[in-house]
């Protein structure tokens, strides 16, 4: 078959990366089939895309994992074929097969490659089988701790407990001595158990100062097999990539084609075919040496950095060699030119330990510009909610050497703005700025090291008088040519001048503006006196503070000024005068409010009920973390919620009303 012969082809995916395929096919003459669940039915890869079904509810259980529901969308649209993307279906067997089954073309490996690939045992097996390089461990079906606990002392400490099943950092434990061991094999299980339903546990020795470096392999189904070099992905938290690059700054030439060549006989082990990633661990202390973790039976995440620095669309390529077609390209042929990094932009909070944001997208920027390439499923007017992964978007910078890669990359994070939801991409500004990652001296535990040293930059009184001249500048267009609506501040004598109280981040003061738009001045709590001029326009504020002109993006909505201009994101709000109430006390009462928006999965205890300070009182899930909110005092627990309810960020789900003398009494 010819991948000519596709003419229709079903993305079974969504968000940025649905986007990104439809992209492709667009290019290629074929119609494109999206499928959505209800949370996304005004998302932007159901507008991207030719033709579009409805799969099912908000949850991915009930719609982007139903097997059948999707099955039923190819079959109904006529798609020849089906791209999975990455997560969701992308690498289940079952998937793969029910397709097969329907006579469906899966864009993607043999169900076969995708099942042995899935336990790590059997890959670590299969590639040993080739010669492919191992950490050394212990790794059979059916090993019981005692196994682990004598194989752990063939090994050596320290050691890393990784689960069979699954991946994502879930079950994995780093021991260092041999009396840790037991429990860390207890609780690896349970853990394994409960995210995979499989509790097998296999050994490994843990490398020191790992780096994470993955090859990018692309297999025909007439033999061929080659590799379109490497990319480090040592940047992470948690285990989830962050920052990646392609080339790596640690291998030499030398490196480069020993690695890729094990790459290529790892595909071949599985007899694989279409586009895959190979995960090797290395040691930033020998560089020279490196090791098999895993093959990522699908299209990564970080793909367009290979895309970048070697001109090929891997997803073309995917499509071609589903439809039949040999590579038309050798291994000669791939050339990789300059560097790439790329930066995942998510709806975080890292000031708040990285918990989930969303909300409504109030405004939008995402950067252009020579060597600059955004993969983003984002769109004014949408709602980022908590059924999905928290990826928004991915900013990608190319440029002749990696230090100017470095560089491009942050001017585009800085004019990266979304109004209305927090997201990450302060953090990373201030991670591509750390010494180590500007030199390249990279592993997999500096970002989780850097972490708690970031604090969000503080809004200072340029950010304050920029939104209060919004709001003043809206109040004079409002006015139009009624003079009495005009806050000139006209009266015998001087101008009074408009006041605005508002606060931002731990700050709240009065802002006050004198004159008219063209010319004014403005000042913050008696501070220093400045010149100012402000216009509004298409969403955007002009803003000239002492000569220096600023242009910033704009949104507002219940009270809340969003601002993105000189390379920052703030949020400003207006706070009414506080009220004198010299007879309100601070009573010791306490309220649990949620501290991102997501559903309730557990209540702890009931509403009435005696608490004491530590209890776990409510537990609040957004994609896929879980946030216990615990009694901060001793008292008495009053639910405001019940499992099951949808809640916003700040909603109050609970109120502790404190244990005294009195009412013990």
């Amino acid at each position: 078959m010819s991948s000519s012969v596709f003419d229709t082809v079903l993305v079974a995916n969504r968000g940025e990366i649905a986007v990104r395929v439809i992209r492709t096919l667009r290019a290629m003459g074929i119609r494109s089939v999206a499928v959505f669940s209800d949370a996304d039915a005004g998302a932007r890869h159901v507008a991207a895309a030719d033709v579009a079904v409805n799969i099912g509810p908000a949850a991915a259980r009930q719609s982007y994992l139903k097997i059948d529901a999707v099955v039923d969308a190819a079959r109904r649209t006529g798609a020849q074929a089906v791209h999975p993307g990455y997560g969701f279906l992308s690498e289940n067997a079952d998937f793969a097969a029910a397709l097969q089954d329907a006579g469906i073309v899966f864009i993607g490996p043999p169900a076969s490659a995708i099942a042995t690939m899935g336990d790590k045992i059997a890959a670590k097996a299969a590639v040993s089988a080739f010669g492919v390089p191992v950490v050394p461990g212990i790794s059979r079906p059916g090993l019981t701790d005692e196994d682990l606990i004598v194989g752990a002392e063939e090994v050596g400490y320290p050691v890393l407990v990784k689960p069979s099943a699954g991946g994502g950092g879930k079950g994995m434990r780093v021991v260092e001595r041999a009396a840790d061991l037991p429990a860390a094999l207890v609780s690896a299980r349970r853990e394994a158990g409960a995210a995979f339903g499989d509790d097998t546990l296999f050994l490994e020795r843990f490398v020191l100062r790992p780096r994470h470096i993955e090859v990018q392999v692309l297999a025909d189904g007439h033999g061929n097999v080659i590799h379109l070099g490497e990319r480090e992905c040592s940047l992470q938290r948690r285990h989830q990539k962050v920052i990646e690059e392609a080339p790596s700054p640690l291998l030499d030439a030398a490196t480069r084609a020993r690695i890729g060549a094990a790459a290529c006989d790892t595909a071949r082990s599985v007899d694989y075919t279409g586009a895959g990633t190979v995960e090797f661990i290395v040691s930033a202390d020998r560089p020279d040496e490196f090791f098999f973790m895993e093959m990522n039976t699908r299209l990564q995440v970080e793909h367009p950095v290979t895309e970048m620095v070697t001109g090929i669309d891997l997803v073309e390529q995917q499509i071609r060699i589903a439809g039949g077609d040999k590579l038309a390209i050798d291994q000669d042929d791939i050339v990789m030119s300059g560097h790439a990094v790329e930066a995942r932009v998510y709806a975080e909070d890292p000031a708040n330990g990285f918990l989930p944001t969303g909300g409504p997208v109030l405004g939008l920027g995402e950067p252009t510009g020579v060597g600059v390439r955004v993969d983003s499923g984002l769109a004014a007017g949408m709602v980022i909610g908590s059924d999905y992964d928290p990826m928004l978007s991915k900013v990608i910078a190319h440029a002749d050497d990696r230090a100017a890669a470095l560089q491009r990359l942050d001017r585009a994070l800085a004019d990266t703005a979304v109004l209305g939801v927090t997201t990450n991409a302060e953090f990373l500004r201030f991670l591509l700025a750390d010494p180590d990652v500007a030199a390249g001296r990279l592993d997999t535990g500096l970002l989780d090291r850097r972490a708690p040293d970031f604090t969000r930059t503080a809004p200072g009184d340029q950010e304050l008088i920029a939104a209060a001249a919004y709001k003043w500048v809206r109040h004079w267009t409002a006015a139009g040519d009624d003079l009495w609506r005009l806050p000139s501040g006209w009266r015998i004598g001087e101008r009074a001048p408009a006041v605005f109280r508002l606060s931002a981040a731990d700050r709240t003061d009065h802002v006050y503006l004198t004159g008219t738009p063209g010319h004014a001045t403005a000042t913050v709590e008696h501070g220093e006196t400045h010149t100012v001029s402000a216009a509004l326009g298409d969403g955007r504020l002009t803003l000239t503070l002492d000569g220096l002109r600023t242009d910033y993006l704009v949104a507002v909505t219940d009270g809340q000024i969003w601002l993105s201009g000189g390379g920052r994101t703030f949020l400003v709000e207006e706070v009414r005068e506080a009220p004198v109430r010299p007879d309100d006390e601070h009573s010791g009462d306490a309220e649990l409010v949620s501290p991102m928006p997501g559903s309730v999965v557990a209540v702890g205890v009931d509403s009435g009920a005696e608490v004491a300070a530590g209890t776990v009182v409510v537990t609040v899930e957004a994609m896929k973390m879980e946030h216990a909110l615990t009694a901060p005092v001793d008292g008495v627990a009053e639910l405001l919620v019940a499992v099951g309810d949808q809640v916003k960020v700040g909603q109050p789900l609970a109120r502790i009303t404190a244990r005294t003398q009195e009412n013990e009494s």
